[in-house]
């Protein structure tokens, strides 16, 4: 990540100006200079901060459009002019080909700023770290669809140690192959194909997919390792399980699988985790395959799903709980996208809180990327202490 370079002395003296109607504002613990921070791809937010307040303002959406991007150069003059500062800090994501990391980088080069790139896992811990005024060291649970990692690879399924600009990957989702990149995360049956692969039955994904006209195809590459990158993702675990499951082989919407095999669980009730449904490495991975293997032989998708989510809340609790006893921290922050699922939120926030931990979750913002900008403006601040 880019350090921060020394502050030129530009700050100007705050004036009392009344609250922005359309934006969020959050109190944070301690005043600093003003950051700009541009936030992600998807569910685009940017933040201006000034004093002790951060500014996000209204949902942009995905910058996959000139009107988007537009909206966001936009967003950025509107929040700088009625707020009258003028950023001494610009941040932005660490992948370096999104438009909103282009913006930063050109706007912190017109105007002579430093600029620091936040890993967007990070940014979603910090952004809970910012909404509740803690400073101190916390485990932060990222679970969403996908971020680029530090080393490179699509990232989504992460246990960190967050303390302040720093944080430590201490754990993550056993890598799940993507076979066509980022086309898998559109096509859940391509997830469900991997996992197939990886179980040793790669023979069945031609088959058990005869309606997918790139089945065939699909088994080659996952056989030569051709356009399939790992991922941690959870988001793309949920697919993998709906896909098995029968439940959504095709996304209409985002979130889609996720959504439907959720719907599905509620539907069917409570019941008990896959007893050795899960395992914790050494090496803090987080391995759900054995799940994998029960559901790829479950004819009842209610059953499936129910027992999906239940086995995932105690899997991911114990995992966060043998982090906790490691680092010596009984704080957890939950952040990403998934943990709009209420199932898995509550169960796993119940479960945590039984055993003494104090969980934050999202309050005045999403959990999703629209709270990424308010975590990148959050690490920026840190980066200045």
């Amino acid at each position: 990540m880019a350090a921060a370079m020394p502050l030129r002395a530009r700050r100007r003296p705050l004036k009392q100006r009344p609250e922005l109607p359309s934006a969020t504002v959050i109190e944070l613990a301690d005043p600093g200079p003003s950051v700009l921070a541009c936030g992600a791809w998807l569910k685009n937010t940017v933040c201006v901060t000034r004093g002790n307040r951060a500014y996000i303002s209204p949902l942009i959406g995905d910058l996959d459009s000139a009107d988007a991007c537009l909206m966001l150069e936009q967003s950025v003059a509107r929040l700088c002019a009625e707020l009258d500062v003028r950023p001494e800090i610009v941040a932005h994501d660490l992948h370096p080909d999104f438009f909103s990391s282009r913006y930063a980088q050109t706007y912190a080069g017109q105007h002579g700023l430093s600029v620091v790139a936040v890993q967007h896992h990070h940014a979603h811990i910090a952004a809970l770290c910012a909404e509740h005024r803690v400073t101190e060291p916390v485990l932060g649970l990222a679970l969403d669809g996908v971020g680029l990692g530090t080393d490179g690879t699509p990232w989504g399924g992460e246990l960190l140690l967050v303390h302040g600009a720093d944080f430590q990957r201490v754990g993550h989702l056993a890598p799940l192959a993507m076979p066509g990149g980022d086309r898998a995360a559109r096509e859940p049956w391509r997830m469900a194909a991997a996992a197939l692969f990886q179980l040793g039955r790669g023979e069945r994904i031609a088959q058990r997919f005869s309606n997918q006209p790139g089945a065939g195809t699909i088994t080659t590459m996952l056989q030569r390792g051709l356009n399939c990158p790992t991922t941690s993702s959870m988001g793309r675990l949920f697919d993998a399980a709906a896909g098995l499951l029968g439940v959504c082989e095709v996304q209409s919407v985002e979130a889609d699988a996720a959504i439907r095999l959720e719907r599905l669980a509620g539907e069917y009730g409570q019941i008990d985790l896959l007893d050795g449904g899960y395992r914790i490495g050494a090496d803090g991975v987080l391995d759900f395959t054995m799940l994998l293997s029960k559901l790829a032989d479950c004819r009842d998708a209610g059953y499936g799903a129910a027992l999906f989510h239940a086995t995932l809340a105690a899997g991911l609790a114990d995992w966060v709980l043998h982090a906790a006893a490691t680092q010596g921290i009984n704080r957890i922050a939950f952040g990403g996208g998934c943990f709009h699922n209420a199932i898995l939120s509550q169960a796993l926030s119940d479960r945590l809180a039984a055993l003494g931990m104090k969980v934050l979750t999202a309050q005045q913002m999403p959990p999703s990327d629209s709270a990424i900008s308010l975590g990148q403006a959050w690490v920026a601040l840190q980066t200045v202490k």
